[in-house]
């Protein structure tokens, strides 16, 4: 017999275990499904220690420029060890709290590999073992997704690795090459360029940071270079040659063929959807380019089965995952006033150094979608906060509808501007014009009064520049 549920999850990650705990407080029985880590790639092999790393990074970058607050120190070193030790340590402790929180709220976890076996019906195995058998009216996919894999730089763990190995390096490779710049190429180029590794960055379109607004991308290009990062853009890896303890890659670029020899290559190319050995098949669930597709509240093409996070559409985010897990948790009980989710109000941030942040659409996106618009622009040499930290490098930009004052997008790069990009979501949300932003008082001394000139900008009202 089957164990009865209201509603099952597949997958512990983000949305998984928000979309069951938000079911349990709705008062639906719930079981969740996880074959490895509660908390997902997210906690466990994403997001979170990703943070820990780069935190590290950036104190390895204060102490080098301690001379400019009045510091000296002497021999400056770190053990490679101790800062992947932190960094898992900051995983496990945040693992340890999914757990608890899914035993507060009553969840039934269940340890094992899930998959749909007819309507209504989940089976769950370890190590090929059966483990339960589940019966729910409705079921949630939330398996997530992997590293994309490109042909001729097969991560093998040992020369050409993934995420999971760029995150626990047994040492500091000396010559690093990074292959692709989205959030996640950007960020471990960016932590290993801090800790002191020679990086060279290529991205096969013609700017880094490819989703961000162009004059952002310049601004970090520009940023990386002076660090001493080299990059290659509108490049492709054709193949790798692999030695003992290093690799030579061949770039094509410009037309012109080359050669860079590094000790290792970290593969940051995109990801694929997790959505074999989950029983789709025979079902009405349809896969598009290895993710599930969806209706506006998260409904698969097979009655009762939903999906949600990064199995599913763009933007692949942890904290777009969680909102869909709600969201569609609560259609489902039947919670008035439910709304579909805007992905345009979604914020993205991207860790590296300098900090990057976006919402709404990029200046370009705007016009192209018929907008006239206003843009308005803030440099951090303006803001007093940033020059008194030392963290004068940054912009912030804003588009308005200039018919009807809509802040159509916001894009920004420097310290902390992913603690910041918050205000402009809420703005976005709220369906605030430029009336409202620039009537806001914002605190002074603060970095987040770049974002109130970045208003004024648009409309010629600027007083710091």
């Amino acid at each position: 017999m089957a164990e009865q549920f209201d509603l099952a999850v597949l997958g512990g990650g983000p949305g998984g275990y928000v979309a069951a705990i938000r079911a349990a407080q709705l008062g639906l029985r719930t079981a969740l499904v996880e074959r490895e880590h509660l908390g997902g790639i997210c906690l466990n092999w994403g997001c979170i220690p990703t943070k820990a790393l780069l935190r590290s990074s950036e104190i390895n970058h204060l102490l080098h420029t301690l001379d400019a607050y009045g510091f000296a120190a002497d021999n400056i070193r770190f053990d490679m060890a101790k800062v992947v030790k932190r960094s898992r340590a900051v995983a496990n402790q945040l693992s340890g709290g999914v757990k608890h929180l899914l035993r507060k709220n009553k969840v039934t976890v269940f340890d094992g590999h899930g998959r749909l076996a007819g309507k209504g019906r989940l089976s769950v195995a370890k190590d090929g073992k059966p483990v339960a058998e589940l019966g729910a009216q409705h079921i949630i996919l939330a398996t997530g997704a992997r590293a994309r894999v490109l042909p001729g730089i097969e991560p093998d763990g040992r020369l050409i690795w993934t995420y999971r190995e760029a995150m626990v390096p047994p040492a500091l490779p000396k010559r690093l090459i990074v292959v692709g710049s989205g959030a996640i190429g950007a960020e471990f180029a960016s932590f290993y360029r801090n800790m002191g590794s020679e990086v060279t960055l290529i991205e096969v379109l013609e700017r880094i940071l490819p989703v961000e607004d162009a004059e952002i991308s310049a601004f970090v290009h520009k940023s990386f270079q002076k660090q001493g990062m080299k990059i290659l853009t509108g490049a492709r890896v054709q193949g790798v040659r692999k030695g003992a303890e290093e690799l030579t890659a061949i770039v094509e670029a410009g037309g012109k063929v080359q050669e860079i020899q590094a000790d290792r290559l970290i593969s940051a190319v995109g990801i694929v959807g997790n959505v074999e050995e989950i029983g789709l098949e025979g079902t009405g669930v349809r896969v598009e380019r290895t993710h599930v597709v969806t209706d506006e509240w998260c409904r698969t093409g097979e009655p009762g089965v939903y999906a949600i996070g990064d199995l599913t559409g763009p933007p692949w985010l942890a904290h777009k995952a969680s909102h869909e897990g709600v969201l569609c948790v609560e259609k489902i009980a039947g919670v008035e006033g439910v709304h579909p989710l805007q992905a345009r109000n979604i914020p993205g941030c991207t860790y590296c150094r300098p900090q990057v942040a976006s919402v709404g659409l990029t200046e370009e996106a705007a016009k192209q979608a018929g907008h006239e618009v206003r843009v308005g622009r803030f440099p951090f040499i303006g803001n007093g906060k940033a020059i008194a930290m030392g963290e004068p490098e940054g912009m912030i930009k804003t588009v308005f509808d200039a018919r009807t004052g809509e802040l159509l997008g916001a894009h920004m790069a420097g310290p902390e501007v992913t603690e910041m990009i918050q205000g402009y979501a809420i703005a976005r949300t709220a369906e605030a014009t430029e009336a409202e932003l620039m009537h806001t008082v914002f605190p002074h001394p603060t970095i987040s009064e770049a974002m109130h000139e970045a208003v004024l900008d648009a409309y010629g009202r600027v007083i710091h520049i």
